[in-house]
């Protein structure tokens, strides 16, 4: 099928692409600049210009396609109202073209901060971050699409990842230390980009409308064991700093160091889509090296 993919020129999104590519299906990528359309273009996909706020170019994309995969959003922790209000009239405006076709709209959440101490599960509450794709998918679904949602792990990794791993890296960089809060017990679920560009492509062929689904490989990693790893990249000392200090040392990062006692469980979604994440974890990643070049 053709598929619309807004975000398609992130770190997520080129994989998706290239998965969907592999996999047979045309792909038309949401484009903001020359150097994004070049990327799709050599990727073998056709580039749409437009953003997130220009709902004429989602139209657009919608209308050409027989499914869209939605990935795009503004990361902007400062102002989290406009980032969700931006992302309800993005997905309203493409909901609107595919309203009835029963055509495949795969959204995109996150799992942070979504339970605390025990693992987060397909059917629980979406987090307190949550996207508006998390109220979206069901109303969707009675409107004649086959909707669904990947809550993704807080830290999708692999190489050229910006997220918070890369934020924990040059952290570690400035201050001369990797550091965790307390006994860094607090523990993160994991996912490798190319494990979640498989479970969207996957979400888009079949996935039942109404569904959310859980973009997780690792279900518990420790925080502490990923300032041990980067410690051990940068051969720089890990130590353990008081919570007080958490948000002098981590900055605007310091909630999810701190606070964020976040297992997640997949084991739904690897059942009901026959999703087995192959690729490396997290901590493998890490000792691959790539994280810390310059």
């Amino acid at each position: 099928m053709k598929v619309f993919v807004t975000g398609a020129t992130g770190f997520i999104g080129m994989a998706v692409v290239r998965e969907l590519l592999d996999a047979g299906h045309g792909v038309i990528g949401l484009s903001r600049s020359e150097k994004g359309d070049a990327a799709l273009k050599q990727a073998g996909a056709e580039p749409l210009r437009g953003e997130l706020g220009d709902l004429d170019s989602l139209r657009r994309g919608a209308e050409a396609a027989d499914g869209v995969i939605h990935l795009a959003y503004l990361h902007d922790f400062s102002d989290l109202a406009a980032s969700v209000e931006a992302d309800r009239l993005a997905t309203d405006a493409i909901g609107a073209v595919l309203e009835e076709s029963g055509s495949p709209f795969v959204l995109t959440s996150g799992m942070l901060l979504m339970t605390q101490g025990h693992p987060a599960e397909e059917a629980d509450a979406p987090a307190s971050l949550g996207r508006y794709a998390e109220q979206a998918v069901s109303e969707l679904s009675e409107r004649g699409i086959r909707s669904s949602v990947v809550r993704l792990s807080p830290t999708v990794h692999g190489a050229d990842d910006y997220g918070f791993i890369r934020v924990l890296v040059q952290t570690a960089r400035d201050k001369g230390v990797s550091a965790y809060v307390g006994d860094g017990s607090n523990r993160w679920p994991a996912v490798h980009r190319l494990d979640a560009a498989r479970l969207f492509r996957l979400a888009l062929e079949s996935a039942p409308a109404g569904t959310r689904l859980h973009g997780v490989g690792e279900s518990a990693i420790a925080f502490r064991e990923i300032a041990e790893a980067i410690g051990r990249g940068l051969n720089l000392p890990t130590v353990s700093i008081p919570a007080e200090e958490a948000a002098a040392h981590f900055g605007w990062i310091a909630f999810a160091a701190t606070t964020a006692d976040n297992p997640a469980s997949s084991t739904w979604t690897q059942q009901e889509l026959n999703w087995h994440p192959e690729q490396p974890g997290l901590i493998a990643d890490l000792e691959a090296g790539y994280y810390f070049k310059d």
